[in-house]
């Protein structure tokens, strides 16, 4: 493949750049991921096209050859959609809330399949909290299995379900720049469309281009801004909350504007410590859930197929969930 020819359009600069076609894009992205492309190649490449932004045919070509690579696993039996949660993030100045959504989900009897990175750079990890309440990450695609099908909750790191795109994404240490990677993790599901994504953004361009690319693929999904990257909602000031679904667009939860007349109790800092202790006030009933992540946790029930209909969803949060705050 000649690379430089890719390069040459891609960093033309904002005026000259040229866009790859969808099928260049699977092709070059399959490349990558496949450790075909030499260092310098690779490097130039993602600089390119960071300063380029990339288009929705090069999102989804991208994508496409992302979900060719990523190893499948099974959904649990069942009429309910497994949730897929990626978590990349961490909490850097408030507390991951991400562990507790999912304990949430499990709690209801929906699977939870959680994919991320173990180590979080300074920040604190959804494994970090996750190793708390008992749940270790899954070493291995067997283990991760075993682990939905027994508890219906399993946590994977990256490079167990996509080696490619671990290494891809870890390209940032030594370029010191996000590439195409960071958004394409967000949008993986292992379960190769029978899941239900939480995909969150936290640029609208890129919340936009996400849209886009998971309803051309007709992915089931959950759409929102995330807060500090996770996929949970604010629970100060709620996101606007969308549900793809066989190429439609719903909105279930519009965003909130109104200034708060009350901050909701939440943990004291972004340390692993404080946020475990928050978190298990909250799933024992101590502490209240904040009305965002109640709203989000009602989403879920209705999009993954546990209730029948939003209304249904929303009753079942607000009055079966002991300690939770009505929705």
């Amino acid at each position: 493949m000649n690379y430089a020819h890719f390069i040459k359009g891609l960093g033309s600069g904002s005026r000259s750049a040229s866009d790859l076609s969808r099928q260049d894009a699977t092709q070059l992205y399959g490349a990558m991921l496949d450790g075909g492309v030499p260092d310098l190649e690779l490097g130039a490449i993602a600089i390119a096209l960071r300063m380029k932004g990339e288009t929705f045919d090069e999102t989804t070509g991208f994508l496409g050859a992302c979900n060719q690579r990523t190893y499948a696993l099974r959904p649990p039996s069942g009429r309910i959609r497994p949730v897929v949660v990626p978590t990349y993030n961490g909490g850097r100045k408030e507390g991951n809330l991400t562990p507790l959504l999912a304990l949430l989900l499990q709690r209801f009897g929906i699977p939870v399949l959680m994919h991320g990175l173990i180590e979080g750079y300074g920040r604190v990890t959804t494994a970090q909290i996750l190793r708390e309440f008992s749940v270790s990450p899954c070493m291995h695609l067997a283990q991760a299995q075993q682990a939905m099908d027994r508890h219906g909750l399993a946590y994977v790191p990256l490079s167990v379900i996509s080696p490619g795109l671990a290494i891809l994404l870890s390209v940032r240490g030594r370029l010191g720049l996000r590439n195409s990677a960071h958004s394409l993790v967000k949008m993986l599901d292992p379960f190769k469309g029978e899941g239900l994504l939480l995909a969150a953004a936290t640029h609208p361009d890129t919340l936009e281009t996400m849209r886009q690319t998971l309803a051309a693929i007709e992915a089931h999904a959950l759409l929102l801004r995330g807060t500090e990257g996770e996929p949970f909602a604010n629970p100060k000031r709620r996101p606007r909350i969308e549900h793809l679904h066989d190429g439609c667009c719903d909105t279930l939860f519009e965003a909130e504007h109104d200034s708060l007349k009350a901050l909701p109790h939440l943990p004291e800092g972004c340390g692993a410590t404080q946020t475990v202790a928050w978190t298990r006030g909250v799933l024992e009933g101590d502490t209240p859930l904040p009305p965002p992540l109640a709203n989000q946790l009602a989403c879920c029930l209705y999009a993954s197929g546990y209730a029948d209909d939003f209304n249904q969803a929303k009753a079942i949060v607000a009055l079966e969930s002991k300690g939770m705050a009505a929705v």
